[in-house]
């Protein structure tokens, strides 16, 4: 049922605030049950994940509600330096409000690597172009191959991966990163460099940089005519992507596998809405598209209701 503090801006946005924090958090587990609960009463939702080393997460709401969970976050002595990036959305691009506790706020799944102890050196967005131009520079994008396919940085070197987790072994298998003596490291929001620019300083690589504020900051504060970035910005909410400035983009998101699809991938046979998409067609059997459609029909009527159906 809808109240008043779920509801849009009078302008008709939803705020919504990408944020992360490193730091020790011992007690972490005690703010799940609090800060779901503030996030609920003032129409906030997303996603927030919890650990020992730290927050992450984005959320959505009213322009007040996420001041208020915002400055609840910074009032506790471990969050109290948490920054966080802005972005409006036309409708409410989350379902529903999770907080979650995790071993790591972000998964490479390598024991003791630790941004508050070691970790690259930050460049702002308007040196960044300068970096990466660099001859003596590589490019990494840190991201996954479906956020990739949609945009990257002007001869930014893609790892194909298909998790965080790969990532450390494809350094490791890559031994001609070390041909040039940069690396600068980017991706969506900052969080994943933070973890990787800390990897590559275990591994012995000297000089590396990553984009401070990621791909967001990059696309927010630096002109379009001026830009190095090719594409869209995968973002994780129903919004699916962003351009520059910050505009929602173009893509649709298939809810089979949560792949980014462009206007080419909608038109292909082997879409069905809910059910395929070129992307993953061929790996998905009879039975589950039997599934995805029952799950769309549901979908469906619940749109004409005028409800959102969250789904599993």
């Amino acid at each position: 049922m809808t109240n008043e503090t779920s509801l849009p801006a009078e302008d008709g946005t939803f705020l919504v605030a990408a944020l992360y924090h490193f730091v020790s958090a011992p007690h972490f587990a005690d703010l799940r049950e609090p800060l779901q609960a503030l996030c609920e009463d003032n129409g906030v939702r997303g996603t927030l994940l919890l650990a020992h080393e730290g927050i992450n997460g984005t959320i959505a709401g009213p322009h007040a509600g996420i001041r208020t969970v915002l400055g609840y976050l910074r009032n506790q002595p471990e969050f109290a330096g948490l920054e966080h990036k802005e972005s409006f959305a036309a409708d409410m691009p989350f379902l529903r409000m999770k907080v979650r506790l995790k071993k790591e706020i972000v998964t490479m799944g390598v024991e003791d690597i630790d941004p508050t102890r070691s970790v690259g050196t930050y460049v702002a967005p308007e040196d960044w172009n300068a970096l990466i131009s660099d001859p003596d520079t590589i490019v990494i994008d840190t991201r996954n191959d479906y956020e990739t396919a949609i945009g990257m940085f002007k001869g930014a070197v893609d790892p194909n991966t298909k998790t965080f987790r790969e990532f450390p072994d494809w350094v490791r298998n890559n031994t001609g990163l070390h041909n040039k003596p940069k690396i600068a490291m980017y991706c969506t929001g900052g969080i994943r460099c933070e973890k990787a620019t800390a990897f590559m300083k275990e591994e012995g690589f000297d000089e590396v940089y990553h984009l401070k504020g990621g791909i967001l900051k990059y696309l927010e504060e630096v002109p379009a005519e001026d830009s190095l970035w090719e594409g869209a910005c995968f973002v994780f909410d129903e919004r699916v992507s962003v351009l520059h400035g910050l505009e929602e983009g173009e893509h649709k998101l298939c809810r089979a596998c949560r792949h980014p699809l462009t206007a080419e991938d909608v038109t292909s046979p082997l879409y069905e809405a809910g059910v395929s998409c070129p992307h993953c067609h061929a790996t998905r059997s009879e039975d589950d598209r039997l599934r995805f459609r029952q799950r769309q029909k549901q979908m469906d009527l619940a749109k004409k209701r005028g409800e959102r159906h969250l789904g599993k």
